[in-house]
């Protein structure tokens, strides 16, 4: 079941993100979900032990890249198949 959540960001931030989230075919609430879902997956001491930290900084500064596996397309497939 979906929640409403009011956040606030920089601007600049925001429209990257859009951006980005576009340029992925993913809703910008789906793609921060996500990212908020591998947060609290454990406990974590601090902002720089979690786990999308890097990855965060890196679409805040420019272009983003993932070092696994797992094709964009299935990882797009595995995390829509999660919501039904």
């Amino acid at each position: 079941m979906d929640a409403k959540l009011t956040l606030s960001f920089d601007e600049e931030i925001i429209n990257k993100a859009k951006k980005y989230a576009d340029e992925h075919n993913i809703s910008l609430s789906r793609m921060i979900e996500h990212l908020l879902s591998k947060v609290v997956e454990k406990p974590y001491e601090s902002l720089e032990d979690f786990p999308i930290s890097d990855w965060v900084a890196m679409v805040a500064e420019g272009e983003a890249t993932y070092k696994n596996k797992k094709s964009k397309k299935s990882q797009k497939e595995e995390f829509f198949a999660s919501k039904k």
